[in-house]
């Protein structure tokens, strides 16, 4: 089991834990709390993600191989799926990123209880951290 597919499984679980989507929503925004914070210089038009209604910035660096992507957002829930995107996707090779199934959203049902302006801010982070992914691999 990979690792990405290993931090899908404990996702699942973690939300089954959950009776509603009232408690899942609030788990989510408590994950975003626990993001580190981010260097005021990084949460510049620079780093800005084109596509979310919040505003994300995802700032990236690559060190013996491996992506590490910081990122945050001025939006409880959106940090919160910055914290679900980063456990999938932070520090890992771009080849182990680019092999890494998109179906954990879906998953979690998270594609079926997000508004349509949240499901595209987070297709725009994937995005964006699966093209940085092919410009290194």
């Amino acid at each position: 089991m990979s690792s990405a597919q290993q931090a899908t499984a404990e996702l699942v679980e973690e939300f089954s834990f959950f009776d509603n989507w009232m408690d899942r929503y609030q788990y989510i925004i408590d994950m975003g709390k626990a993001l580190p914070e981010m260097p005021d210089e990084w949460m510049s038009d620079d780093y800005r993600i084109e596509g979310c209604q919040s505003n994300v910035w995802i700032h990236h660096r690559i060190e013996q191989g491996v992506l590490h992507f910081d990122a945050m957002s001025d939006a409880a829930i959106v940090a919160g799926l910055i914290a679900i995107v980063l456990r999938l996707y932070n520090d890992k090779t771009p080849a182990d990123i680019l092999a890494t199934p998109t179906d954990t959203f879906k998953q979690l049902g998270l594609e079926q209880h997000l508004s349509p302006t949240r499901n595209n801010g987070l297709h725009a982070m994937l995005n964006h951290i699966y093209t940085t992914a092919q410009q290194y691999a």
